[in-house]
C-alpha cells in the first residue's frame, strides 16, 4: 500500500505538471493565481513520494515513532489537499474573467509575437475552431483595413484565406475563443479537484493501516 502511494504522489506531481504547462504554454492564461493549485499539486505530490518511503522504512522495520510521523505527516498532506480542491473551485468561479483577460492581451500581441507565440496562437484557434476572444470582430486591429482574420480563424486554413474575411461566416469561425477555452478549463480543473480528493481518500485508508499497525507495535511491546 505504501508503495502505491508513491505512485499517487508521482501521479499528482504528473498532473500538477502538466496543468501547469497547459494553463500557461496552451493557452496562456497570465494571472498568477492559476499556479496556485498546479503548484500545490507538484509539492504535495513531491512531500507524499518521500512520506510514503519514510513510511515503508517504518513498517519494515515496526519502528512506532517512524509509523506514528507517517500518520502525522500524511494527515497534514490531507489537510493541504482538500485546501487546493477548494482553492481550485473558487478559481472555477473567476475563471471567465482570467480567460477573458488572458485572450484579450493574447491578441493584443500577436502582430509583435514571436514565431512560437503565433504558432501557439493559431494552434488554440484551429484545435477550438475559434476566432478571437468573443467574436471574429475581435481582430479588427489585426490589418489596417480592418477586416482580416489570421489564417487559423478559416475553417479551411489555407494561406491568407483570413484576408478580407472577417465576417464571412462561410470561411471563418465567427463564434470567439472564450467560451471554449473556459469550458475545457473547467473540466480538467474539474478532474484535477477529483484526483486530489480520490487521493486523499486514499491517504486515510494509508493513516488507518498505519494506526492499526501501531496499534500491533505497541502490542508486541506490552507482551515482551
Amino acid at each position: 500500500f505504501v508503495s502505491f502511494l508513491q505512485l499517487c504522489g508521482l501521479a499528482l506531481i504528473v498532473v500538477g505538471i502538466l496543468v501547469q504547462i497547459g494553463l500557461h504554454k496552451s493557452f496562456m492564461i497570465k494571472d498568477a493565481s492559476a499556479s496556485g493549485v498546479p503548484i500545490v499539486l507538484i509539492g504535495v505530490g513531491v512531500v507524499i513520494f518521500f512520506i510514503a518511503f519514510f513510511g515503508c522504512c517504518g513498517a519494515w522495520k515496526e519502528n512506532y515513532c517512524m509509523i506514528t510521523t507517517f500518520a502525522v505527516l500524511l494527515s497534514l498532506i490531507i489537510i493541504v489537499e482538500i485546501a487546493a480542491a477548494i482553492a481550485g473551485y473558487i478559481f472555477r468561479s473567476k475563471l471567465s474573467s482570467v480567460v477573458q483577460d488572458s485572450l484579450t492581451e493574447m491578441i493584443s500581441k500577436y502582430n509583435n509575437g514571436t514565431a512560437e507565440f503565433k504558432d501557439t496562437v493559431n494552434k488554440l484557434q484551429e484545435d477550438l475552431k475559434c476566432c478571437g476572444v468573443n467574436s471574429s470582430l475581435d481582430w479588427k486591429h489585426f490589418k489596417p483595413e480592418g477586416n482580416s482574420v489570421p489564417d487559423s480563424c478559416c475553417k479551411n486554413v489555407t494561406t491568407n484565406c483570413g484576408i478580407g474575411t472577417m465576417t464571412d461566416a462561410a470561411k471563418v469561425y465567427q463564434k470567439g475563443c472564450h467560451d471554449a477555452v473556459e469550458a475545457l478549463l473547467k473540466k480538467n480543473i474539474q478532474w484535477v479537484i477529483v484526483a486530489a480528493l480520490v487521493i486523499a481518500f486514499l491517504q486515510i485508508m494509508g493513516i488507518v493501516f498505519a494506526c492499526l499497525l501501531m496499534r500491533g507495535i505497541r502490542s508486541g511491546y506490552e507482551v515482551m
